[in-house]
């Protein structure tokens, strides 16, 4: 929606600027600030909620908090819904959301929510600790996966094909490392899988011209149909030599890992869960800080300008579309070195899409980016938990969870968002 202003100029001339005003991001607060209100303060199950900070086999106690329902549940809408009419009222004068606005809020609604269903709940307490260390090993391939889409968008092409990528790393890994024995035969069999498929993306959509979002979609599919058929026609039928992968070991770092709620998160996990953080970091300080960086950025912003300058802009974004498939091929690895040591059919289970939207609600930023797949990670591992626990919550809707996040997240947000100029669009020099 937008809106013209009259303002004069300096020379007493009369001018109409144009000020656009997006309602999305405060009618998302609005929406989910009335449910709060409905269902955590009104709906108050007028319970305690217990969060266990530790379990007793770490050498750092801490007591257990003890929430109720009501007192959160009526301040949590309380506050959501000033930053509603906050955010309106912000929007009304056109001027931006501020920064704060949106952690806030979201966590707000989080401690809200929890403290709700599990006060509700048949067992109505929660190991906090594993629940927040559960969300960072469930979060981990979808990181991998929106850096691949970072690394990919940046330069300028688009990527779809996050889902069919992480597929087809978690198929190579689990084949080839069952028939070897070897974690880094099954690590480097993930990352070739993955990046035949990205070199397919690269050459259709950088060499022939190819709609890139076809291409990805069709990727996607093909993948799914060629791992779906060699499992059913070779793993099935030798699971023992096709499909039993070894497993990569947790490395716990004494001292530290028994600091409550971060210990675990952080110095307790395997190579491929240190390898996340590592990858954030680097993906970050070469995408910011590097030569390199700013020539992908200029490609992927203005691929014309770049050329002049002497930067092959369709080399630069070939590699780059490479490089993001190594990166996820290592997520498709944690998927059956880590997660479930085998293979099962479309185990992905749309984790892909839900790396892109991570990508796009964090707004083509390898931190942002990160955070925003945490939340959906922890979304995840929450509908598992909370299942586990009895909710009077119907299971159906513990089970679309994640993705009722992932919507809610992207269509109330991403209006604040604003992709590389040029990505999508090919470059042909003239």
């Amino acid at each position: 929606m937008s809106q013209s202003i009259a303002t004069e100029t300096p020379g007493n001339a009369t001018r109409n600027i144009a000020v656009i005003r997006s309602w999305a991001a405060p009618l998302t607060y609005l929406v989910l600030g009335l449910v709060a209100l409905l269902g955590f303060a009104i709906g108050s199950p007028h319970a305690e909620a217990t969060f266990r900070i530790t379990d007793g086999s770490q050498k750092i106690s801490v007591p257990d908090l003890v929430l109720g329902t009501t007192f959160i549940g009526w301040a949590g809408a309380i506050i959501m819904l000033g930053i509603a009419a906050y955010a309106f009222v912000l929007v009304r004068a056109g001027r931006k959301l501020a920064r704060w606005m949106m952690p806030v809020f979201a966590t707000v609604f989080v401690i809200a929510f929890l403290v709700w269903v599990i006060g509700s709940a048949n067992t109505p307490n929660v190991y906090l600790s594993g629940l927040i260390a559960g969300s960072f090993t469930l979060a981990t391939p979808l990181i991998f996966g929106s850096l691949s889409g970072v690394l990919s968008e940046r330069a300028g092409v688009v990527n779809i094909a996050i889902e069919g990528q992480l597929l087809a790393g978690a198929f190579c890994a689990a084949i080839v490392g069952s028939m070897t024995g070897s974690l880094i035969a099954g690590v480097l069999a993930a990352i070739v899988g993955s990046v035949l498929v990205s070199m397919v993306l690269a050459v259709f959509a950088i060499k022939y011209l190819v709609n890139q979002v076809i291409v990805g979609v069709v990727l996607n599919v093909l993948v799914a149909g060629l791992t779906s058929f060699f499992f059913s026609t070779v793993m099935v039928g030798d699971s023992s030599k096709y499909n039993s992968p070894p497993a990569f070991d947790v490395i716990r770092i004494p001292l530290l890992a028994d600091i409550p709620i971060f210990g675990p998160i952080f110095f307790e996990q395997t190579i491929l869960g240190y390898g996340m953080y590592l990858a954030v970091f680097l993906v970050w300080f070469g995408l910011f800080k590097t030569r390199w960086g700013l020539r992908v950025r200029a490609v992927g912003e203005h691929p014309k300008a770049a050329d002049t300058v002497g930067i092959k802009v369709n080399a630069l974004r070939f590699w780059n579309v490479v490089l993001a498939g190594v990166v996820a091929g290592i997520g498709g690895a944690f998927f059956t070195l880590v997660t479930s040591s085998s293979f099962n059919k479309e185990m992905t289970a749309g984790q892909g899409f839900i790396a892109l939207a991570a990508l796009i609600f964090g707004r083509w930023n390898p931190i942002g980016a990160f955070f925003a797949a945490l939340l959906f990670g922890f979304s995840l591992n929450l509908s598992f938990v909370l299942t586990i626990l009895g909710t009077p919550v119907p299971s159906q809707f513990m089970q679309m969870l994640p993705y009722a996040v992932t919507i809610f997240a992207v269509a109330g947000l991403v209006g604040k968002s604003k992709a590389p100029a040029a990505d999508g669009e090919p470059y042909v020099k003239e």
